[in-house]
């Protein structure tokens, strides 16, 4: 039987982190709650996950960027996402097309909010194929 993977999802907006929950559980993952860069972090050193979806912007403009950040440090094989409202509300891109921005942007993939269910399920999937196992 194959261990179920758990994700750490990090949110300080708890619908937004709820439907996350409800669609990744649905998926069948296991789900481990962040409501902020904090509680990510405490949680980032209890247990590696297998993979980890971040809002950028929580207590601190940067904190997705931090949390990424962190949990490429201590799992660099972990696979990170990160969410945004950014570009819609400031037109402001993240996203990491040139190696100077993935450099400095260490997630392995960047969604836009409002993000589709179905489609963070799917990416979801297609970064678990592609990581290797955890070993907790």
């Amino acid at each position: 039987m194959t261990k179920r993977k758990t994700i750490l999802v990090a949110d300080d907006d708890s619908d937004i982190r709820v439907q996350i929950t409800i669609a990744l559980k649905s998926a069948g993952y296991d789900v481990v709650e962040a409501d902020g860069q904090e509680a990510a972090e405490e949680a980032l050193l209890r247990f590696q996950p297998d993979l980890c979806v971040f809002d950028l912007m929580m207590e601190e403009m940067d904190s997705g960027f931090v949390l990424c950040h962190e949990a490429k440090r201590t799992y660099p094989d972990t696979p990170v996402i990160l969410l945004t409202a950014v570009t819609s509300q400031t037109g402001i891109d993240f996203t990491s097309q040139t190696p100077q921005q993935r450099s400095w942007v260490k997630a392995d993939l960047l969604l836009h909010k409002p993000v589709l269910a179905e489609q963070l399920v799917a990416r979801v999937r297609e970064l678990l194929a592609t990581a290797p196992a955890v070993t907790n």
